[in-house]
């Protein structure tokens, strides 16, 4: 394995995953907005400079994109309390509901679709359940 294959992976993984989740409703977010959207939902209530800080993305790519998926419904912006100056971002309610529906959407008949042999769509669904163990849970020993 080398970084190469790990990010080929990675995409295809994206890919499944897209596949499984089905189509959205509206315009599909650009890469951009995609990062931003996943930004501001781990970090609520972050600053566009703060967005902009975790991404890397130039801050008028960033303020564009929040500008945009306020206009879709998908973000909303309010003053910071303690700063006026400060404008903080956030996920809109109908938007987070989105997500963990879509989130929650069982991936076999994506994964079998794109095997195409059972034994091995189930030998893939099996490796990525040890994968998602191996990686997202910390080691209690």
């Amino acid at each position: 394995m080398n970084v190469a294959r790990l990010r080929r992976m990675g995409r295809h993984l994206i890919e499944l995953s897209k596949s499984a989740a089905g189509p959205t409703k509206g315009p599909a977010l650009t890469p951009g907005e995609e990062a931003v959207f996943e930004d501001v939902l781990r970090h609520p209530g972050s600053a566009v400079g703060e967005i902009q800080a975790r991404t890397g993305f130039v801050q008028s790519h960033v303020s564009a994109s929040v500008a945009r998926m306020r206009e879709r419904g998908l973000l909303e912006t309010a003053q910071d309390p303690a700063d006026g100056r400060r404008t903080q971002v956030r996920v809109t309610d109908v938007a987070v509901q989105a997500v963990l529906r879509r989130a929650n959407l069982p991936v076999e008949e994506a994964v079998r679709a794109a095997v195409r042999d059972d034994a091995r769509a189930e030998r893939v669904l099996g490796l990525l359940t040890e994968l998602e163990t191996l990686l997202t849970h910390e080691d209690t020993d």
